[in-house]
C-alpha cells in the first residue's frame, strides 16, 4: 500500500510471494501504491513518499482507516505543521477527502477478490493507515477473509498493540516472516491452531496472545529469488513508466557493527540485529537470473551494511567477468581507497555510508566507530572513482557542544570539491535505538511519540506502544543558533555543486607537487611545493596519517613537531583536514581512475 515508493517493486512482496508459492499456495501480489501514484500523479506521489518527519502519509488515510474514531476529520494537522508541509502544496485535503476514498473503492471493485482466503499487508514507515483502510473495507465486504499484517511497523510491542486495538487485523507476524508466514498459512489451511506458530500474534477475547518469534533466519542462501513480474504487469496496465528499474535485492540481513556497537540513534534491525549474509556464489547466481528475467542490470541492495567478504569474493569476480551491473549499497564509512576502487570496478555507483558528521567528537557520541577524517577520506575517493554518496549531517546528540558544530562550519568551505550532504538537521529518535531504549543512559527524559501521531490514530491506540518516531529534549540541549553556521555552510556547499563543479587536484613529480585549486569561483589558484613539503603532503593523500607515521615512512631527519607544523601550514591554506593527531590531504589526483 502507499506510501512505498512507486519506482521499484517491493522486495517484501516479491520474496514472500516466492516463498509461499514454493510451499504450494496460490498467491497474487498487489502493488496498490502504483494505483494511487497513477491517480494523483507520480510527482505528487513521490513527494508524499519522500516526506519524513510529520506523518502526512498516514494522516491522508486515517479517516478511511478509523472512521468516526479518526482524531482529525477537520484537517487540523495542516495548519499545525504548515511550515513542514508547505512543499507538498495546497491539495492535501482534496487528496484525503476525494482521491483516497476513490482509490480504495477502486481497489475493492476492480481487483478480483473472489476465492481469496487470506490477504497479507506489509507495513513499513507510512503504510499502516492505508493498509488498515483497505483491510477495514475488505472485512466489511468479505467477512470470511483473514487479514495478516507484518513488516517493520509490527515489530516488537508495536505489533501487539496494533493487533489489540485494530479489529480488522486478524493476525500479525512479529519479526521476520520467511518461516512464520507460510507456517501460519499451513495452520489456516489445515484448520489447526495458528496461535502455536512462532512469531504470530492474535486476539483471544480481550487479550492479545503472541508466540515468541523463532530465531532469525540464518540460511539466506536457501531463500528463493524475489518475484517481481506482477509489479511490472500492473505498472504497464496503469501506463506508468518503469523502464530500467533498479531492482531491490537482498544479500545480507542485520548489522555486524550494530551487533557489537549499536549506533546510539539507529532503530534499524530492532529485534533482528544478528548479521547474516548470502554466499558470494549465491549472490552472483541471483543477480544473473534476475537480470535476465527482468531485463535490467541495476540493483539496489536493501542490506544495512556490506558483508566484508564481498570486497574479496564478489565484486572482484564481477569485475573479472566484465559484467556491467550497477549497484547501490549501504556501507560502513571506514572503507579504504583500495576498497572503494574494488567497489567501483565491481559496479557500485551509489553508496550510503552513514557519515552523519564531520566531527570526531560527535561521531564518538553516536558510537559510529569512525573518525571524521575517515568520513572525509571516503568522500574523496568515492568521488574520484565515480561513486555517488548519499549522506546527511545530523545534530542533537546528548553531550555535544557548540564548538563541535562551529568547527564543522569552519572546515566546510575547504570540502566543497567533495559531494555535499543532502541535508543538515536534527536527528530523528527511532524506536529500538539505544537513545530510545535506554534514555536514562543519555540523560534524556522518557521520549514521547512524534507530535503528528495524535492526528492519525484514535485515542483507543496507545501511541507510546505503536510509535516508531519520538521527540526528545536533552537536558544540555543546544540552542538552534549553535547549528546555524553549519546549516548555512552546508546550504552554500550544495549551491556550489549546482553551478560549475568545484575541484581541488594535484599533480606530482619527483620532489615537486602542484595543487590546482578551483573550489571557489573567482578565486582559482595554484600552489607549488618542493622536496620535503611535497613528500609530506603526498604521504597523507591515500589515508589519514599521524606526524610520527609520516616522519618514519619518509625517514625524515626533522622532529615530529616540524611535520605537525607542516600539517598546520597546509591546513591554513585549506589543503589539509586535521582531526586530532591525524592529517588528511584534501586534493585528489588530477589523473582519473588510478
Amino acid at each position: 500500500m502507499p506510501f512505498m515508493h512507486a519506482d521499484r517493486p517491493s522486495i517484501q512482496l516479491g520474496l514472500l510471494a516466492a516463498i509461499v508459492r514454493r510451499e504450494g499456495f496460490p498467491v497474487r501480489t498487489l502493488h496498490a501504491n502504483l494505483d494511487f501514484a497513477a491517480r494523483i500523479g507520480t510527482r505528487h506521489y513521490r513527494q508524499l513518499a519522500d516526506q519524513c518527519g510529520r506523518l502526512v502519509g498516514e494522516w491522508l488515510f486515517a479517516v478511511q482507516a478509523f472512521g468516526d474514531a479518526a482524531p482529525d476529520p477537520e484537517g487540523k494537522l495542516l495548519p499545525e505543521f504548515a511550515d513542514d508541509l508547505a512543499h507538498l502544496g495546497g491539495e492535501l485535503l482534496r487528496t484525503r477527502d476525494h482521491d483516497v476514498p476513490a482509490f480504495l473503492d477502486g481497489l475493492l471493485s476492480e481487483v478480483d477478490w473472489s476465492g481469496v482466503r487470506v490477504v497479507g499487508f506489509s507495513s513499513t514507515f507510512q503504510q499502516t493507515a492505508a493498509s488498515v483502510a483497505l483491510a477495514r473495507r475488505l472485512k466489511k465486504r468479505f467477512p470470511d477473509i483473514v487479514t495478516v499484517f507484518g513488516g517493520a511497523n509490527f515489530d516488537g510491542e508495536m505489533g501487539l498493540e496494533l493487533v489489540r486495538s485494530l479489529p480488522c487485523v486478524d493476525f500479525a507476524v512479529i519479526g521476520e516472516g520467511d518461516t512464520a508466514f507460510p507456517r501460519l498459512l499451513d495452520a489456516l489451511a489445515a484448520g489447526t491452531d495458528p496461535g502455536v506458530v512462532p512469531g504470530v500474534a492474535r486476539r483471544v477475547g480481550d487479550e492479545v496472545v503472541a508466540t515468541p518469534p523463532a530465531p532469525p533466519h540464518d540460511r539466506l542462501d536457501d531463500l528463493p529469488d524475489p518475484e517481481y513480474g506482477e509489479y511490472f504487469d500492473r505498472a504497464a496496465a496503469l501506463g506508468l513508466p518503469v523502464h530500467d528499474v533498479s531492482l531491490p535485492f537482498e544479500s545480507a540481513r542485520g548489522c555486524w557493527w550494530g551487533a557489537k556497537h549499536h549506533c546510539t540513534f539507529c532503530g534499524l534491525n530492532g529485534t533482528t540485529m544478528k548479521f547474516r549474509a548470502k554466499s558470494p556464489q549465491r549472490v552472483l547466481a541471483e543477480l544473473a537470473a534476475q537480470a535476465r528475467r527482468y531485463r535490467t542490470l541495476r540493483f539496489d541492495a536493501v542490506d544495512n551494511i556490506l558483508d566484508p567478504r564481498y570486497l574479496r569474493e564478489l565484486f572482484p569476480v564481477i569485475a573479472g567477468r566484465g559484467e556491467d551491473y550497477e549497484f547501490f549499497y549501504e556501507v560502513k564509512a571506514n572503507l579504504t581507497r583500495a576498497q572503494l576502487k574494488v567497489l567501483a570496478l565491481g559496479g557500485v555507483t551509489r553508496l550510503q555510508p552513514g557519515l552523519e558528521s564531520l566531527s570526531s567528537a560527535v561521531l564518538r557520541l553516536m558510537n559510529k566507530g569512525v573518525r571524521a577524517a575517515q568520513n572525509v577520506n571516503l568522500l574523496r575517493w568515492a568521488g574520484y572513482y565515480g561513486i555517488s554518496v548519499a549522506w546527511n549531517v545530523l545534530w542533537g546528540f546528548p553531550g555535544e557542544t557548540a564548538e563541535d558544530y562551529a568547527e564543522q562550519a569552519k572546515v566546510v568551505p575547504h570540502l566543497v570539491h567533495l559531494q555535499p550532504p543532502a541535508s543538515a538537521d536534527r536527528l530523528w529518535l527511532e524506536r529500538f535505538s539505544p537513545m530510545h531504549t535506554r534514555p536514562d543512559s543519555f540523560g534524556l527524559p522518557p521520549p514521547r511519540p512524534e507530535a503528528s501521531y495524535r492526528f492519525v490514530y484514535p485515542d483507543t491506540v496507545d501511541l507510546d506502544r505503536i510509535a516508531y518516531f519520538f521527540e526528545y529534549e536533552p537536558a544540555d540541549a543546544l540552542p538552534a543558533s549553535a547549528y546555524a553556521a553549519l546549516k548555512e555552510s552546508v546550504t552554500a556547499w550544495s549551491r556550489a555543486w549546482s553551478d560549475t563543479r568545484p575541484t581541488l587536484v594535484y599533480r606530482s613529480a619527483a620532489g615537486y607537487l602542484r595543487i590546482d585549486d578551483a573550489r571557489h569561483q573567482g578565486r582559482d589558484g595554484t600552489y607549488t611545493f618542493h622536496d620535503t613539503l611535497a613528500a609530506i603532503y603526498l604521504a597523507c593523500t591515500d589515508r589519514p596519517r599521524t606526524a610520527a607515521a609520516v616522519r618514519a615512512e619518509l625517514g625524515l631527519a626533522l622532529p615530529v613537531e616540524a611535520v605537525r607544523d607542516a600539517f598546520t601550514q597546509f591546513q591554513e591554506r585549506g589543503l589539509m583536514f586535521l582531526d586530532g593527531e591525524l592529517a588528511l590531504a584534501l586534493a585528489l589526483p588530477a589523473t582519473p581512475g588510478r
